[in-house]
């Protein structure tokens, strides 16, 4: 009994001081907690984009369909929005894949066209592999070339076993674990970077030259395979070939292509592929603005890229982003329809394929960089934001550290307290389109949820791994600092930090990366590009 009443009085205890914290709120900022993790939309916005009208490669019909939806959804909210195009891409059309062996013994296998591959006109086609052998240098490569004719080329590394290495190292023997790493460490040697197995050419995201050479020699198509260190994860990227198609197949059936191949079983393939090259279509990204009243030359943007890779459904990259702009603006236009900075929302069409919508809107709006107050950019998947990159701008954090504690206390409970002015976005996204001209990008990190071996680029990031307590926080926390950020009596000075001066390491929290270095100097703007860019040599 005695320790149920000192429960209760503790429970009352806090109670209180709950109620004292909460009346203590900005009414505005306790409105959009209420709107955001009361009544929240993201679960309807995310399953409409993700399941019905699913991924969002750029120059796809697909993305064009999604943007015509956000759109149509900030309109319905009373903001106004509009695509804004600045060039072109080459463009396809995804249909299904459907890959099959036929001999020595018949299953239907795991794999997906490539992005941007061929297809075999819905027909069937049937061809024999083969290895990718290791050579000696490239002239060896290219007197080896003939025997590629009418085959289909294995190009990727095979994996000994399709465990995740936290398998390995929880129930192997020393033996087997040095065994594991042994072979993981030979097969990025042999197989991946600019000289895959001494052909001198790439396969590589960004290079693409060796599937196209294999074409040019006259391969019936390309097999490779990307598995990510999970279960059943096989990340999909983009081929450049034109006239033969480039699959992927799964780490299991891609091994088991593979072994019965180089032990002369003679395996057949049947393809059977819908896709169509469509030609330079337009890119454009999707731009809504609440206009401001007394300061609508000052702006508040929020960032996400809306364009995806189609292997899944490009639900945490960047679905969950997207989702969350959006959610936040509907938020914003009922709490605060007349803003006194304008804010504005970008979702970026071309940031898998490095950065382009958000940097050539950077590019064609001088006067937004003058007037920004701050941008908040997500892109690490579904999980909760926790913490809040300054890029590098002293005073930038002090605004940023003040916003904060005006937050509902739960909410700013969450986020991990930073001093620093913290460092300019080097790349990897669209904050650091924004960051290379000195201005106030702040970079969102969160909670993993094995965003980075699970759903990154992978046929597994699909509706179903989005966490909603997590995305409702972020939508709501977006919002808030966006209230702040607009109604602010004082503008962010462009002040830089001496980024010489730094320690090594990258923002607290977040643990630095085998050999990549911190910037010494502010990051250099680089022209856009406004066409589809050659890779190839």
């Amino acid at each position: 009994m005695r320790r149920t009443l000192i429960l209760a009085a503790l429970a009352a205890s806090a109670a209180t001081a709950g109620a004292q914290g909460a009346s203590a709120v900005d009414p505005a900022i306790q409105r959009i907690w209420t709107l955001g993790m009361d009544s929240s939309q993201a679960p309807r916005l995310a399953q409409q984009l993700l399941d019905s009208l699913g991924p969002r490669l750029l120059g796809s019909p697909d993305m064009a369909r999604a943007q015509d939806w956000a759109i149509k959804t900030l309109g319905g909210w009373g903001i106004e929005a509009k695509r804004e195009v600045f060039g072109t891409w080459r463009g396809w059309r995804r249909g299904y894949s459907h890959i099959d062996l036929i001999a020595p013994r018949v299953r239907t296998l795991e794999g997906m066209m490539l992005g941007f591959s061929p297809g075999t006109n819905r027909k069937d086609q049937v061809a024999e592999t083969i290895v990718l052998p290791l050579f000696a240098d490239s002239a060896e490569f290219v007197k080896w070339l003939p025997a590629v004719k009418g085959k289909l080329v294995l190009v990727s590394a095979p994996f000994a076993s399709c465990r995740p290495t936290e398998d390995v190292l929880k129930n192997g023997t020393p033996a087997t674990i040095a065994r594991d790493s042994a072979w993981r460490a030979q097969n990025a040697r042999e197989w991946g970077g600019r000289n895959v197995r001494g052909t001198g050419l790439s396969l590589a995201l960004g290079g693409g030259e060796l599937a196209v050479r294999l074409e040019q020699a006259g391969a019936a198509g390309v097999i490779s395979s990307r598995p990510t260190n999970s279960r059943g994860g096989l990340a999909l990227f983009e081929t450049y070939t034109t006239k033969v198609p480039t699959v992927a197949l799964a780490c299991e059936d891609y091994g088991l292509v593979f072994r019965l191949t180089e032990n002369n079983q003679h395996p057949r393939i049947r393809l059977n592929l819908d896709a169509e090259l469509l030609g330079e279509q337009p890119m454009a990204n999707v731009v809504g603005r609440i206009p401001g009243t007394t300061k609508p030359d000052e702006y508040v943007l929020l960032s996400a890229h809306f364009d995806s890779w189609d292997g899944g459904s490009g639900a945490t990259d960047n679905g969950t982003g997207s989702v969350m702009m959006l959610e936040a603006m509907r938020i914003l236009q009922q709490v605060l329809p007349k803003p006194q900075r304008t804010i504005l929302i970008g979702l970026w069409a071309g940031e898998e394929e490095g950065l382009i919508g958000s940097g050539a809107f950077a590019e064609d709006h001088p006067e937004v960089l003058k007037g920004l107050q701050g941008l908040f950019n997500q892109d690490n998947g579904t999980g909760r934001v926790m913490r809040l990159n300054a890029g590098g701008l002293p005073n930038a954090r002090a605004h940023l550290n003040e916003w904060l504690t005006r937050l509902v206390p739960s909410m700013s409970a969450m986020i991990m307290p930073d001093t620093t002015p913290g460092r300019p976005s080097m790349g990897g996204t669209d904050d650091a389109s924004f960051a290379c001209h000195g201005v106030p990008a702040f970079g969102m990190g969160g909670a993993s949820w094995d965003y980075g071996v699970v759903t990154w680029h992978t046929t597994r990031d699909t509706y179903d791994k989005l966490v909603f307590e997590d995305v409702k926080h972020n939508a709501t926390l977006v919002a808030s600092l966006a209230y702040l950020a607009s109604e602010d009596p004082s503008f962010i000075t462009r002040e830089r930090v001496d980024l010489s001066t730094l320690p090594a390491g990258g923002p607290p929290g977040v643990p630095a990366r085998a050999g990549v270095q911190a910037p010494r100097t502010w990051p250099a703007c680089a022209p856009v590009p406004r066409v589809t860019r050659p890779r190839l040599k």
